[in-house]
């Protein structure tokens, strides 16, 4: 049986991870074994580079703070080496980034993940990972709002301009 001081240590571990995982938008898991070093280093650069934790946890742990937060389902993704990647900032960048990497190393490969509290599947995941980011979406909102707007000007334009022709043509004949 641990002492007092190392059952200690570890509530506050978990409660520190549990304050942390409250505010993220999403989670991804994966199984990064077989990586080598420079490979690892250079996703957690990318990671941290928009803003994703990205942390390996014991899978007791992992339980422990999902079953504190209310997720249920979580756990049956905590098999095996996992690492867990989330951000605070934006829902879709742990589960794009996470994909990006498991394409381009055939030794990573993503088990599951959480989104607005429930555990989702590598399937979900994976969609999730698919959704254009935030500015494309704007960009094709507004695309789609003065798309007809445009379309009316170019039919009274071309209309403006046929019915100047049919006019001159018909000054011309007059005369």
């Amino acid at each position: 049986m641990p002492s007092e001081k190392i059952l200690h240590a570890k509530k506050d571990i978990v409660a520190a991870l549990v304050a942390d995982f409250k505010n993220a938008q999403s989670f991804v898991f994966v199984d990064a074994r077989g990586l080598t070093v420079l490979q690892d280093t250079a996703m957690r650069a990318d990671l941290r580079k928009n803003n994703v934790k990205y942390q390996v946890i014991k899978n007791t742990t992992l339980s422990i703070i999902f079953k504190e937060l209310g997720i249920e389902g979580a756990a049956d993704h905590f098999k095996g080496p996992t690492a867990i990647a989330f951000s605070t900032e934006d829902m879709i960048a742990p589960a794009k980034l996470m994909k990006q990497y498991a394409d381009k190393f055939d030794k990573l490969s993503i088990k599951g993940g959480v989104l607005e509290g429930k555990a989702i599947s590598t399937a979900d995941v994976e969609a999730l990972a698919s959704v254009p980011s935030k500015e494309v979406l704007y960009s094709q909102l507004v695309y789609t709002l003065i798309s007809p707007i445009t379309k009316l000007a170019m039919a009274i334009k071309a209309i403006a301009e046929k019915s100047e022709g049919v006019s001159v043509t018909a000054e011309a004949t007059v005369e």
